[in-house]
């Protein structure tokens, strides 16, 4: 795209940490070199991931949107990679498992799956400043039962 090569592009892409009852923690995308934010990553692989907690307590109960600030949000960054041979099928369990449709999404759009290689987190639980969350306090943590 001409008109903003060089500048960083967003998009809004379905994730998938694991299959359901097997949440890893690690962020996986179903991705195409046809969406430009794979040329960015391909020039510079890092990358952030902001997760809202769209039903958390506080939000759900007051009946607050998701975005305001009162609503806790876990924000990862962390290097984009490829998911390698041995964990391809792990990935289609992954984002097939909470995301059926795209098991039809056209096959001409070479799709494949890359994983986020988390760095660092920060959890915002309220207005103003984020408290850092250790990748070992991160990864110890048990996903709520739906």
């Amino acid at each position: 795209h001409e008109k903003i090569q060089g500048l960083p592009f967003g998009s809004c892409l379905p994730i998938s940490d694991g299959p359901f009852h097997n949440s890893t923690g690690i962020p996986f995308f179903y991705m195409t070199a046809k969406e430009p934010v794979v040329a960015d990553l391909m020039k510079n692989p890092m990358a952030s991931l902001m997760l809202p907690e769209s039903e958390g307590e506080f939000c759900r109960k007051n009946i607050v949107d998701p975005e305001d600030p009162r609503c806790v949000r876990l924000t990862l960054t962390g290097r984009m990679i490829a998911v390698s041979p041995e964990e391809v099928e792990f990935a289609k369990q992954a984002m097939f498992s909470r995301h059926p449709g795209m098991r039809k999404w056209p096959r001409q759009y070479e799709w494949f799956f890359m994983k986020m290689r988390i760095e660092h987190i920060w959890l915002q639980k309220w207005y103003g400043g984020v408290s850092n969350i250790s990748r070992e306090e991160y990864f110890k943590a048990v996903p709520r039962k739906a």
